[in-house]
């Protein structure tokens, strides 16, 4: 798969580098956001998200659905994330020396 660049992604900072399949409804990715760089916050409106961390650390903003409210929690290496359908989240590199490296799945429901 070519790697595809995909500035300011989601309203995000820099660009999104990532090696996608899309078979027309769901997409596999290994994705790549450099130091500072962002996916900016999103809805999964029809589908959800499954993130494993490879390399890097970061941040997962995540809107809880009761109340509005912003949750910041720390990622790195070995963490898995899930955003259910109908949720919305972020992703940020926080490091300043190395890449934040995942594979991603983003399936319709």
């Amino acid at each position: 798969m070519d790697v595809t660049l995909l500035p300011n992604f989601k309203g995000g900072e820099k660009e999104f580098a990532a090696n996608m399949f899309f078979d027309g409804t769901n997409r596999i990715f290994k994705g790549r956001l450099v130091p500072g760089a962002s996916i900016g916050m999103h809805t999964h409106d029809d589908s959800c998200e499954v993130i494993f961390i490879l390399e890097g650390k970061g941040t997962i903003v995540e809107i809880v659905p009761s109340s509005g409210e912003e949750s910041v929690s720390p990622v790195s290496v070995g963490d898995c994330l899930y955003c259910p359908k109908d949720h919305s989240h972020s992703l940020r590199n926080t490091s300043e020396e190395g890449d934040l490296v995942f594979y991603a799945v983003v399936a319709k429901q």
